[in-house]
């Protein structure tokens, strides 16, 4: 088992973690002492007992805030999916990553078709 020195608001803490771990727990580390800096900044000295509180409370909020986001996204594919799987058979299934690979090929073919045609157009002057 590995330890890393962490430093959150100046102060070190050592933490155990799996072998290869390491830059990850310092990379938390990271935005929890940015967290800390932030408060601090914001409310002057803060004990480090609720100090931590806070940070764990912002970081709580925008977890909450993320799986809101994600479950709203996975709705609206769900509603986009349903109607193009029911055109579609199970083996031809089309996802929005489909879609989107879609869009992003065409978009490129148009503008080698608008690069073509300026050529084209410089030539006939």
């Amino acid at each position: 088992m590995a330890q890393v020195v962490i430093t959150i608001n100046k102060r070190e803490y050592a933490i155990a973690c799996e072998n290869g771990q390491e830059l990850q727990i310092i990379k938390l580390a990271r935005i929890l002492d940015e967290k800390a800096e932030m408060l601090v900044n914001a409310l002057g000295h803060i004990n480090e007992t609720q100090l931590l509180a806070m940070i764990a409370l912002l970081i709580a909020d925008e977890l909450s805030e993320t799986k809101k986001n994600l479950e709203k996204a996975l709705n609206e594919q769900k509603v986009v999916e349903r109607p193009l799987n029911s055109v579609v058979s199970d083996k031809e299934a089309i996802s929005l990553s489909d879609i989107k690979n879609l869009d992003d090929n065409f978009s490129d073919a148009l503008k080698s078709l608008s690069e073509i045609i300026k050529s084209v157009a410089l030539n006939l002057k």
